[in-house]
């Protein structure tokens, strides 16, 4: 339940015309009464017995009586303060991301032209947007090169993966080579255990061909999400054809630079066999997708996103601080003070 401003406003704001009253009445106070008939011809005996008028007194008390009838007719609208309930019933999707983080990640071939983009960079960023608009389900996330690694369990907490994927490198994980299927047995043992009304998703990434799997091989841990109801979509990210991959520092992930500033190359690699992703894909009821540069990489994700959306029923109610008391309390404290300056207003002698 959370509480949105809606702001100060008037239950009858209708009543408010009355103050257009209020100008009449203070003209009808203010009149000037009838001239005083004198039946003598020659005042001047008279004279003495008049005194200067003092012009400011008596204004004071119609003044008040004034601000006492505005007041009673802002208390006649209804005064309130307005705020909405917002409460958010929904059933989310559980998300477990599965993440290459070997050494071909490094590869320098998803930016444009001139632009220096490793693959790891591109995915890192992609995966921290998908996560900020995923605001209603649980995302985990495993990582893994020659062996799997749980970076986050499944959280609502996406600011907790945010950061744990911000932290990861190239180089980070010691043992080299691609164990997809044993990061996927991985994520499938984390999600298994959960209940079965919940719609649950595997989103596989890697660029390359496992060779590292000792418990579960790729297809038959697919195979196994599957008898678990647990959906598998699988990424492959690369071009189609040879890509040089830099030397680095495995204790940063930091590309090594000539004088020049230019990549030191350490290798070439050849295009991976994305056949095992799509089976994958295939016999775990999801989709196989390529992406071959950042912004297809991107769009990867936004249909991700819009194919594993979340059910949100929304609820809304308002609540309502009244002020009339408020108003009242003015007004009958500018009539007690009316009532004082009447008593303390100093006679003629």
């Amino acid at each position: 339940m959370s509480p949105a401003e809606l702001g100060f406003q008037f239950a009858h704001p209708e009543a408010l015309l009355l103050l257009a009253l209020l100008p009449l009445w203070a003209w009808w106070l203010g009149r000037p009464g009838r001239a005083a008939a004198l039946p003598f011809p020659d005042t001047s005996l008279l004279g003495d017995l008049g005194r200067p008028a003092r012009a400011a007194r008596g204004r004071l008390r119609p003044l008040l009586r004034l601000l006492a009838a505005a007041c009673c007719v802002v208390a006649l609208a209804g005064p309130r303060t307005a705020s909405k309930e917002v409460e958010r019933e929904s059933e989310g999707v559980d998300i477990f991301l599965v993440v290459d983080l070997s050494w071909s990640m490094l590869a320098l071939d998803m930016g444009g032209k001139d632009e220096e983009v490793t693959r790891w960079a591109a995915t890192k960023a992609v995966i921290q947007d998908f996560l900020r608009d995923r605001p209603d389900d649980r995302v985990g996330a495993v990582v893994f090169s020659g062996k799997p690694y749980l970076l986050s369990p499944l959280t609502v907490n996406k600011d907790w993966v945010e950061k744990g994927v911000g932290r990861m490198h190239i180089g980070i994980i010691r043992e080299t080579g691609t164990a997809i299927g044993d990061a996927m047995a991985m994520a499938v043992d984390r999600m298994k255990a959960l209940p079965a009304k919940s719609s649950k998703v595997i989103v596989l990434l890697t660029d390359g061909d496992d060779n590292q799997s000792k418990a579960v091989l790729p297809v038959p841990s697919a195979e196994l999400a599957a008898a678990l109801g647990i959906r598998v979509h699988t990424i492959g990210l690369g071009k189609d054809e040879p890509t040089m991959l830099p030397q680095f520092n495995p204790a940063t992930g930091e590309i090594l630079r000539d004088p020049l500033g230019r990549p030191i190359p350490m290798q070439t690699m050849n295009p991976a066999n994305y056949d095992v992703l799509r089976t994958m894909a295939k016999v775990g009821g999801g989709q196989f997708f390529r992406a071959l540069d950042r912004e297809q990489l991107r769009r990867v994700y936004a249909e991700i996103d819009r194919m594993e959306r979340t059910e949100v029923r929304i609820r809304e109610t308002v609540a309502f601080d009244d002020h009339r008391a408020a108003w009242v309390a003015a007004a009958l404290l500018l009539l007690l003070a009316e009532l004082l300056a009447r008593a303390l207003r100093p006679r003629a002698p």
